[in-house]
């Protein structure tokens, strides 16, 4: 597992943050800014795992959109692939990522319990 980042970013009291942070941090946080992007996460944290033609049918968007989306999000490091089945791609949460903009956010010494998803809590 890869260790998680411990940068608080915006809570009270918190450190400056170097360059690099800044960066890592923005390109995630960017990710999230699109409606379309965030309700994938979203759908992700709450199944765990799920397909592209999940995404086309809930967000009735083409497969295109979709994918453009996906990329972005995998280009974040927010989603990768959990497996694929024939010509279907299944992803799921990067689970270390999504915790370190949660506890960027929150400021607390501990990551805190910040997601549920479908298999359980992801930080602790």
């Amino acid at each position: 597992m890869k260790k998680i980042a411990t940068i608080t970013c915006c809570a009270p009291g918190a450190p400056p943050l170097r360059p690099p942070e800044f960066e890592s941090l923005s390109s995630r946080f960017k990710a999230l800014a699109d409606p379309t992007r965030l309700a994938i996460v979203n759908r992700l944290a709450g199944q765990g795992e799920c397909c592209v033609c999940e995404f086309q049918s809930r967000l009735d968007l083409s497969q295109p959109t979709i994918s453009h989306h996906l990329r972005v999000l995998r280009e974040a490091g927010l989603i990768e692939v959990a497996y694929k089945r024939a010509t279907w791609v299944y992803y799921r949460l990067v689970p270390e990522n999504v915790q370190a903009l949660a506890f960027a956010l929150g400021g607390s010494p501990e990551p805190a319990l910040v997601l549920a998803t479908a298999e359980g809590t992801v930080a602790r």
